[in-house]
């Protein structure tokens, strides 16, 4: 695949606050993220676009422009972010010592997943799971 997403589903995250760049050094501490791509709006300052790998998949994500939407973005809602990870137990404890708010701790779940989940510092929520051994 290169240094760009190939095909499937990859998310476009818009972080407020102009806190894009804050957002991508946030990602590498909790997430082990490697930032592939960054590109800077005619500002100098907010993130026009980035591209991300996290777990072996692509995460973009921009500053927000609310001069072009009219508006200001809403928070996020309605949708988590699943990794599927080798210890989620090791993966929540690096996402929350990064600054991550655990709302659902790691536990045992029916499915035979060790899974919790997060909500990162720019509101988006994240689900952290891995196999029971």
């Amino acid at each position: 695949m290169g240094d760009r997403p190939g095909g499937g589903v990859t998310p476009f995250l818009t972080i407020r606050g102009r806190r894009g760049a804050e957002a991508l050094a946030f990602y590498e501490r909790a997430f082990g993220a490697v930032v592939t791509e960054r590109n800077v709006a005619e500002d100098g300052q907010r993130l026009m676009q980035a591209g991300l790998r996290i777990n072996g998949g692509w995460i973009m994500l921009s500053d927000e422009f609310p001069e072009w939407r009219g508006h200001d973005e809403p928070a996020p809602q309605g949708v988590m972010l699943h990794l599927q990870v080798d210890d989620a137990d090791r993966w929540m404890e690096r996402a929350a010592a990064a600054g991550a708010v655990v709302t659902m701790p790691v536990a045992d779940q029916f499915w035979g997943d060790r899974y919790g989940q997060v909500t990162d510092p720019f509101g988006h929520r994240w689900s952290i799971g891995s196999p029971i051994r």
